[in-house]
């Protein structure tokens, strides 16, 4: 990779986690005052999001908005620190496949009845990949594996679907996960939270959808995509 993906943030501030108000919002002591901050994500991140974990968070530039700064990562013993902004995975990916040939990149393009996060084109070749951000984390037989999803997607569900459809149509499709922690280079299915979707990315593989992993190096202010590797039908 000759220039890794790469997202810093400007004007961040730490932080201690005090509580989860709602999906959107949280409390945070900020230079030992009690503030209501942004949750960057609408997972369920009980494993990150304990009281007095610490946190960065960035102040926003917006003077209008309710809350003044977003929670972007927080720091888990063992894994360190963990993005947690559902916005990143995308930009990490589109600024990927700008370096990978393609004739063009297009975001949000609709196939079927889904709107999937980019169609590619090479050499008249048709591409389709959709993202998805993995924050939880596992051991497996004494290694570290991503989970995915936290919680049950029926939208993962019916994205793993249409782009099996897309596979059989000739389509060259995948579905790309950034991994938003260190260390891990593999997500499996979390089918304890929603085993639909194990199936369903079974089907896809079978379909020749395949599954590609951005091992991520994070810091508490940047997450850079450092690696990918490709797995498809075996």
């Amino acid at each position: 990779m000759d220039q890794r993906p790469l997202i810093r943030y400007p004007n961040t501030i730490p932080g201690i986690f005090v509580r989860r108000l709602n999906r959107f919002t949280a409390e945070a002591m900020i230079d030992g005052q009690l503030e209501k901050v942004h949750v960057k994500n609408t997972g369920r991140l009980k494993e990150l999001l304990l009281p007095e974990a610490k946190v960065m968070l960035q102040r926003s530039d917006n003077p209008g908005r309710k809350t003044a700064y977003d929670l972007i990562s927080v720091y888990k013993p063992g894994l360190e620190w963990v993005n947690i902004d559902s916005l990143v995975p995308n930009a990490l990916v589109e600024q990927y496949l700008e370096t990978r040939g393609y004739d063009q990149v297009k975001p949000e393009y609709t196939y079927g009845k889904s709107r999937f996060d980019f169609y590619m084109e090479k050499d008249g070749e048709k591409y389709l990949t959709e993202v998805k951000g993995c924050t939880l984390a596992a051991d497996l037989n004494g290694r570290k594996i991503g989970l995915f999803p936290d919680a049950p997607t029926e939208r993962g569900v019916k994205h793993l679907n249409e782009l099996a459809e897309a596979a059989k149509a000739g389509y060259h499709c995948s579905i790309s996960f950034v991994i938003q922690m260190n260390g891990i280079r593999q997500v499996l299915p979390n089918d304890e939270t929603h085993p639909e979707f194990g199936r369903a990315l079974k089907r896809a593989v079978d379909a020749g959808v395949k599954i590609v992993y951005y091992q991520c190096r994070v810091e508490a202010d940047s997450i850079e995509i450092i690696s990918s590797a490709e797995k498809g039908q075996k």
